[in-house]
């Protein structure tokens, strides 16, 4: 009978579970939903981590335009060089800030208030973030800038030795401020190149090439160093103080290329998008090192030595030549487009010396016209683009950058002049401007 009602009672115990049962979980449920983080986006993360990666990568490549030009400047200016590049990121970090980054990318605000944009872009990067952008907006703003600063140091080396600083800073922040996101807005903000079709992956044309036209205008207008060209058109050498520095200059810049062309994928998130990464990379190196064999070979065939400077720029040219179009080509396409580039560093720059155009690191045959190569190879491997359209691009940025800086250019000489005095520049900027030389134990001025 004990037995009997115990069991019973287990049994009333039993039919009554499913009701408290129930009720308890429904709570727990509630417990863990309200404990539960929301679900992780893992692509804006990745996205975000490409767009920093590249960044810092592209970053250093300011250290490498440093230690190139550094090293192709005589001893006596080379203080003055490490002054410019600083001070020119600095002012760059500034002045996109202010104005440059909203002026690049003015939305669908095509309007004249939306084009001239709103003063201090990054307000708007503060907050909560946006997943639905699929990318930090402020990881967006610091990829950016490290493009503006790179066109401004592409002009510091072709005008070196012969310009004063203060006018350079300024047009500096001119170019950075306003005429670079101008015109990569015609491209990467949505502008009217990219509804034609105009198509530059990561910047030959809207960097290179632009820094290159800002950087010729400068130097017709500024003339040659002193002692350059002879009245009987002889061309003076004058050798750079230290090649191991241009050297490690154009190791740390082909280092930053990486961040350079494999950020400008815009994205990480996808299988498709790191293995596109991954093709950007290689292709990225090869031209690099097409170039550099091209220039090596031909420079032994030419002047019967192998010329280091030539080598060094023809890396950095077959660089530029890959980057409007990194993606599309083969390793063999790679091969060739930059191997093209090391041939116009060859070619271009004695072209500049019989023109009496003074480039003091070949930033002109390097960045300009490899540009201009890399600009017009893209329709060989990317399915949309045309020949025509690209020569269009090319040639309206080049008209705008070579016009806007030479304004530019021009009124800083009328205004506060451009040059130092002859004596100044036969004693070195260094000495002249700064008062602190770079080797003091072995530079007299």
């Amino acid at each position: 009978m004990k037995l009997s009602g115990i069991a019973a009672l287990g049994v009333s115990l039993f039919a009554s579970l499913p009701v408290w049962a129930q009720d308890a979980t429904a709570e727990a449920a509630e417990v863990v939903a309200d404990a539960a983080p929301a679900a992780i986006d893992n692509a804006f993360i990745f996205n975000t981590l490409l767009f920093l990666i590249g960044g810092f990568l592209v970053f250093w490549m300011a250290a490498g335009f440093a230690m190139l030009e550094a090293g192709l400047v005589r001893s006596k200016n080379v203080t003055m060089q490490l002054t410019k590049n600083i001070a020119l990121f600095s002012i760059a970090s500034i002045m996109y800030w202010i104005v440059g980054y909203n002026l690049m990318y003015p939305g669908d605000a095509w309007t004249m208030t939306g084009y001239v944009g709103q003063l201090f872009s990054a307000k708007s990067l503060a907050g909560d973030p946006d997943v639905a952008t699929g990318y930090s907006v402020a990881s967006d703003f610091f990829f950016q800038l490290m493009f503006c600063a790179t066109t401004a140091s592409i002009v510091s080396g072709t005008l070196a030795e012969r310009i004063k600083l203060w006018p350079f800073l300024i047009f500096t922040v001119i170019l950075t401020g306003f005429l670079y996101p101008i015109e990569a807005s015609w491209q990467w903000g949505g502008g009217w190149l990219s509804e034609a079709g105009f198509s530059d992956f990561a910047g030959s044309t809207l960097v290179h090439a632009a820094g290159g036209f800002a950087a010729l205008a400068g130097a017709l207008i500024l003339g040659p160093r002193l002692g350059k060209y002879t009245k009987e058109g002889r061309v003076n050498p004058m050798p750079g103080s230290n090649l191991a520095l241009a050297t490690l200059g154009t190791f740390i810049l082909w280092l930053g290329w990486f961040g350079f062309n494999g950020g400008s994928q815009l994205a990480l998130g996808t299988e498709a998008d790191a293995n596109a990464v991954s093709i950007i990379f290689a292709n990225t190196n090869m031209a690099a090192s097409a170039g550099a064999v091209v220039a090596l070979i031909l420079s032994q065939l030419i002047y019967k030595k192998v010329d280091l400077t030539m080598v060094l720029n023809g890396a950095l040219a077959g660089l530029v030549s890959i980057t409007a179009g990194p993606l599309d080509p083969s390793l063999f396409g790679a091969l060739w487009i930059g191997g093209i580039g090391g041939v116009i560093v060859l070619v271009v720059v004695p072209l500049l010396d019989k023109l009496k155009i003074d480039d003091v690191v070949g930033a002109i045959p390097v960045h300009l016209v490899a540009g201009f190569w890399g600009t017009m190879a893209v329709p060989f491997y990317t399915e949309g683009t045309s020949f025509g359209t690209q020569l269009m691009g090319f040639v309206a940025i080049g008209i705008f950058m070579f016009v806007a800086s030479a304004i530019v250019w021009v009124i800083l000489k009328s205004t506060m002049g451009l040059r130092p005095t002859q004596e100044d520049e036969m004693m070195g900027l260094d000495k002249a401007e700064l008062g602190l030389e770079a080797y003091p134990e072995f530079t007299k001025g």
